[in-house]
């Protein structure tokens, strides 16, 4: 709850991890953004403390701060009714390289049975083949799923070539490949299920965006 504090609302906020508490600050940003209003805030792994004052209206508590307090408080309304079954989940991946090696990135989107949205995150690799982005989107995905202690998953590329060798219908003859597939084959060992199913690039805009923000954001 929020409490008046030194002429400020203030309300401290603690998440399960560092990407729950992360995520949040994503959602408040997008709202401050649209408010036109921005708190004073600190995050230290999986909390978020939040001050709130105008500081055009001598650094009081105004109706402003009143009003993003309430749309605050509706975002954590909504994502603790947020009901996630993460039994199952599905993850979308992929990989880019602009050049073929060069820049590259990794991204990937975990949802659920409902394709909600449960995690996304696009990753800068520097300077790398397309086929080691895509792998490596593979793994980091997985390690996520593990991280949420997922039992029983569909996994999602549109690389056709990476979904036969996952399978055993490919071999790998690249070294560096090769050593992160049996990564990945290990990593595999913490679920009862795994699916791999190829899908059409139509499909797997949302890995492919958080590939693309990451190159974005880095090379600008």
């Amino acid at each position: 709850m929020w409490t008046k504090k030194d002429n400020k609302l203030y309300r401290r906020i603690e998440f399960k991890n560092f990407d729950e508490a992360f995520s949040f600050m994503e959602k408040v940003a997008v709202i401050c953004k649209r408010m036109n209003h921005h708190p004073k805030w600190t995050n230290e792994w999986n909390v978020v403390e939040i001050w709130l004052s105008s500081h055009d209206k001598g650094d009081i508590v105004s109706d402003k701060d009143t009003l993003l307090a309430e749309e605050i408080d509706k975002l954590i309304q909504d994502d603790e009714q947020t009901d996630y079954n993460i039994n199952s989940l599905k993850l979308f991946t992929d990989g880019g390289s602009r050049g073929n090696p060069g820049p590259s990135a990794s991204g990937f989107v975990i949802l659920d049975q409902n394709d909600n949205i449960v995690f996304k995150n696009g990753i800068y690799l520097g300077v790398m083949t397309n086929n080691q982005a895509e792998y490596l989107a593979l793994k980091f995905g997985i390690e996520k799923l593990i991280d949420l202690k997922s039992k029983n998953v569909s996994i999602y590329m549109d690389s056709l070539l990476i979904i036969n060798q996952m399978k055993g219908t490919y071999k790998i003859k690249n070294p560096e490949l090769l050593n992160i597939y049996n990564e990945i084959k290990v990593l595999l060992k913490n679920f009862d299920n795994v699916n791999f199913t190829h899908v059409p690039r139509a499909m797997n805009k949302l890995a492919d965006l958080e590939v693309n923000l990451a190159l974005d954001k880095a090379i600008a």
